[in-house]
């Protein structure tokens, strides 16, 4: 057992090279727990990072909380306003009526009906990138399709997407320099501005999407839907983008992959879940101890910040065979990229379903993937994210 370290592990200059793998695996193996001091952080908080602990830390029935808050820098100390109100920081009743209210439309059923919209977004992509030139796919692969389908399922209108994509990226990239030019913040402020206005026009014309209902709903303020529909918008986008750039950086990299799957040799659904252990886009999960608790035999007091590294739970060797290979029939394959317990991620099947659609266009249509320069990565603690994935498609 590790109990300290002199490194902030809120530091974003510490993931944005592939040695924060070999950190993480050798973190995972020792299945260490970790003290970051002030920094990051204005108390410091404690990290797991093997497959086991960060189940624990996550579980049902586990004393945390992320009433607090979810990400590094919050703690009961300097808790996240939107805890008690905002789906993915309540818990208890408040927790399961948002579920109730947000599942429906996030749902596998619901994902199926958006599917020809994903691939249209997808066959939309391939028809520009198609020409022999190279293509970003971090910026126009990536980015664009969880958009599209989060956005209509909040009821963004088409003309306003392109704005909402960039406000996210500044959102959830903001550490980064490609990203400068707008603060976190600032960008979250840009988005709640948009969902008020949006909520107005649905108050006065209802619709069949996500804004409509939470409007409707009894109990929520207007505060309650603006939060809610900035969680959905970036939990439903930002993930999942990455997911898909890392999709196509597997086509580019892993021998045979694009082939196995278009002859049926490679199963879609098993590779969706290999995409989703081997990418971990979402970087980090906060919680709070509400009782006294030991973790790998750490003694914690109540009101303990812990982050759990699902990237690092992901590669555990105690976990998975071969941790770091690309390996298409896994199985089993028992990640937890959407968390685990009560706050498991409620678009994962939309998510499966747009990585599903994304591999089987690009089997039918693109016959090699060719990796035109090593992926650089974004300066981030909250996603581990692409920041550039140059390719060159070539169509069949």
């Amino acid at each position: 057992m590790l109990t300290t370290n002199g490194v902030d592990l809120g530091d974003p200059d510490l993931y944005t090279t592939l040695d924060r793998r070999a950190r993480w695996r050798d973190l995972a193996e020792r299945d260490a727990v970790v003290w970051s001091g002030p920094g990051s952080s204005p108390t410091g908080f404690w990290s797991v990072f093997s497959h086991r602990a960060c189940a624990a830390v996550l579980g049902p029935s586990a004393p945390f909380t992320s009433e607090y808050g979810m990400m590094i820098g919050f703690d009961r100390d300097h808790p996240d306003t939107s805890g008690g109100r905002m789906m993915v920081v309540t818990e208890r009743e408040p927790h399961r009526r948002l579920r109730k209210l947000v599942g429906p439309l996030l749902s596998r059923a619901a994902a199926r009906e958006l599917a020809d919209r994903v691939r249209a977004e997808v066959d939309g992509v391939l028809d520009r990138a198609l020409d022999g030139g190279v293509c970003d796919v971090a910026t126009e692969v990536g980015s664009r399709i969880p958009a599209a389908v989060v956005c209509d399922i909040l009821g963004v209108p088409a003309a306003d997407q392109d704005m909402m994509i960039d406000l996210t990226n500044h959102a959830f990239g903001g550490e980064d320099e490609l990203y400068d030019g707008m603060t976190p913040r600032q960008a979250h402020t840009e988005i709640l501005v948009y969902f008020d206005e949006l909520i107005t026009a649905r108050q006065e014309r209802p619709g069949d999407d996500l804004v409509s209902t939470l409007v409707a709903a009894d109990g929520l303020t207007i505060d309650d839907v603006l939060l809610n529909c900035d969680n959905v918008l970036i939990g439903g986008n930002e993930t999942t983008r990455h997911a898909i750039t890392g999709a196509v950086h597997a086509l580019a990299t892993v021998p045979g992959l694009l082939a196995d799957l278009r002859d049926g040799t490679a199963d879609v659904d098993t590779v969706v879940e290999e995409v989703l252990r081997w990418t971990s886009p979402a970087m980090h999960v906060l919680r709070v101890t509400t009782a006294d608790v030991t973790v790998n035999g750490q003694d914690l007091p109540p009101g303990t910040p812990v982050v759990a590294w699902l990237p690092a739970a992901n590669r555990d060797p105690a976990e998975f065979d071969d941790p770091d290979a690309f390996l298409p029939g896994r199985k089993p394959n028992r990640h937890i990229t959407f968390g685990h317990g009560v706050h498991h991620c409620l678009g994962s099947a939309l998510a499966r379903i747009e990585l599903s659609i994304v591999l089987r266009a690009l089997a039918e249509r693109v016959s090699r993937v060719e990796l035109v320069e090593e992926p650089t990565w974004l300066r981030a603690i909250v996603v581990q994210g692409y920041r550039e994935l140059p390719v060159r498609f070539t169509g069949r």
